[in-house]
């Protein structure tokens, strides 16, 4: 896909008039013809009025007017009538399908964007409130969409036929009618800026209890175990508390708007009729006539307030927009475009003096790092936490990229190379492997297409997962809980390997893979890490130093920096702080 195609490319917003344009690209006409089909089956609201004048001055003068003329518009407001069962059922077949392909577009553009947005982002944006713009602010688009073509279309329309028409017969009265348009713009005008800004303030309310909810349902077991859940409770019910009063303010405040405008045209509408009374006394206009301006007028005044009371909605539309571009916008997101692709790796790494510190902090994260890593080597990073260990390893997979000095992939700059393209050949092995709610089956094998059950089942004997998958209730089949619930935190660490094997990856990250685990599973574990790491350029970080006995190179780490290196033995004998980290195990 051509990148001026993707809608985030286009999307605007501070134009959202734009960007509604945008979201259509590829079904505007579609949406024509859905308009002109809508003015065809909407056509008896204004030939209804023109029918019951005439119709009440053809009684009311019938030394005037023939008794033909009622049968002729009795049959033209019949036929009328009737076209609207197809035309309406076409009409909303033709925009609910073009406004259906919107709202998975403008769903599909926001996924892809979050795989765009860079992991800093990602950290520091909770995930609920993401999905809130998935869920709630694309629905919320998509109901604008219906209000302005189903609503707004409706009355502009209304206004200008009862315009016309009304201009034709008697111009004076149309000078009622034009009273109505500034009036509905002072109105708005008056209330617009409230509006919005309640509408901030609720949406903004419903991302945090949207936030809040998805932090609460995850630690649901951390607060059973420690009887914490009347706390967790009367969290909640404050944001609950919250999003109720800002959901109050702004529905009095949509109230207020919606009475004002209603008591205002009705005042003009009672002098329409008056005035148009007096017309008709005096023999000015037909007595049918005032029926039909008075039908003109109401459906003037309804139309305007149908605008009104949609101003609320629209409102809202707009705001859930700018919501959407908090994300479609953002510009921080992992650069790939026009980079080299990487079509092969060795797995030789070099740190050239590289530093790296987070936008939010002033400290660095790293300091002047150099180390050359060679094809196959197995290198260990240990310190204390906050030495830098994590950091290093997000800069090898990519995460960030380095504010000073390079790294070096095979002699090739990291920051020239299309990141997405060297991650096919890098397999990660994190603290705390992230399962889906699929069968074991489809975790092993996640992302990768057509795997033969020989080397699905050669990847599980290699991490040593055979025994206990054999033992599940439909072996490779059973599906697992959400985040792999139903297994131990070995099983689980067990199957990543698992899925890394079946990779075949050229580099390998081991980020913590053996904590928390007890000994059966951390030797279980550190036997499929060994078989994983042969032939394979390898990172490991670990706080059990013990299971990096076997690393080519150890690499200590303090405040950022590189402070020792060597083997385990070396280490050792130098008595420096490896060592004094090693005497605190023992």
């Amino acid at each position: 896909m051509k990148k001026t195609s993707l809608l985030e490319f286009k999307y605007s917003s501070a134009h959202p008039f734009k960007t509604l344009y945008y979201l259509l690209e590829g079904n505007k006409l579609k949406m024509l013809l859905a308009m002109l089909v809508f003015i065809i089956k909407h056509s008896p609201v204004w030939i209804a009025p023109v029918i019951t004048a005439n119709i009440i001055n053809i009684v009311s003068y019938p030394s005037k007017y023939s008794l033909h003329g009622l049968w002729i518009n009795g049959i033209i407001m019949l036929i009328v009538t009737l076209q609207n069962i197809p035309t309406n059922t076409l009409c909303i077949r033709l925009i609910s399908k073009s406004i259906r392909h919107l709202e998975a577009k403008l769903r599909a553009s926001i996924i892809r964007r979050i795989h765009q947005l860079s992991i800093a982002f990602h950290k520091g944006y909770r995930s609920g409130r993401l999905q809130a713009k998935i869920l709630r602010d694309v629905e919320v688009v998509e109901r604008l969409y219906r209000y302005l073509i189903l609503l707004i279309f409706q009355a502009v329309l209304n206004i200008s036929v009862a315009f016309f028409l009304t201009l034709r017969r008697e111009p004076l009265v149309v000078l009622f009618y034009l009273i109505t348009v500034p009036l509905a713009i002072v109105i708005i005008h008056s209330f617009r800026g409230k509006i919005k800004k309640r509408n901030k303030e609720f949406r903004r309310g419903v991302e945090m209890m949207s936030a809040s909810v998805s932090e609460m349902i995850e630690l649901i077991p951390v607060t059973r175990a420690h009887a914490m859940e009347d706390m967790e409770i009367e969290k909640m019910n404050f944001y609950l508390e919250n999003i109720k009063t800002k959901g109050l303010r702004l529905d009095v405040l949509n109230a207020l708007f919606g009475a004002t405008a209603w008591v205002t045209f009705r005042v003009f509408q009672l002098l329409c009729l008056i005035t148009t009374g007096y017309m008709a006394y005096i023999g000015r206009v037909p007595i049918g006539d005032v029926v039909m301006y008075q039908s003109f007028f109401v459906m003037i005044v309804e139309s305007v307030n149908m605008i009104l009371n949609m101003y609320p909605e629209i409102s809202k539309g707009f705001e859930s927009i700018n919501s959407i571009g908090e994300v479609l916008e953002c510009p921080d997101i992992e650069q790939n475009e026009g980079k080299k692709p990487v079509d092969e790796v060795k797995g030789d790494f070099t740190f050239e003096r590289v530093n790296f510190a987070y936008n939010s902090l002033n400290k660095k994260a790293i300091k002047d790092f150099s180390l050359d890593v060679k094809t196959g080597e197995c290198i260990a990073f240990v310190g204390e936490s906050g030495a830098g260990k994590s950091t290093i390893m997000n800069l090898i997979i990519g995460f960030y990229r380095s504010t000073k000095g390079r790294i070096l992939l095979d002699g090739r700059d990291m920051n020239e190379l299309d990141l997405r393209s060297y991650r096919r050949y890098l397999a990660v092995v994190p603290q705390d492997t992230i399962l889906f709610s699929g069968s074991v089956r489809d975790n092993i094998a996640y992302g990768i297409k057509n795997v033969s059950q020989e080397k699905l089942l050669e990847a599980i004997q290699m991490a040593n997962a055979a025994e206990f998958i054999e033992k599940l209730p439909h072996g490779l089949d059973t599906l697992l809980g959400e985040h792999g619930g139903k297994l131990s935190g070995g099983q689980r660490q067990r199957i990543a390997i698992a899925r890394a094997f079946i990779r075949n990856p050229k580099v390998i990250i081991f980020d913590e893979a053996t904590s928390s685990l007890d000994v059966i599973s951390e030797m279980l574990i550190q036997q499929a890490m060994q078989r994983l790491a042969k032939n394979r350029t390898t990172f490991i970080v670990s706080h059990r130093l013990s299971t990096i006995r076997n690393a080519d190179r150890i690499v200590v780490l303090k405040n950022g920096e590189c402070i020792e290196m060597g083997t385990f033995e070396e280490l050792m004998s130098r008595k420096g702080e490896f060592f004094r980290l090693k005497s605190l195990q023992n």
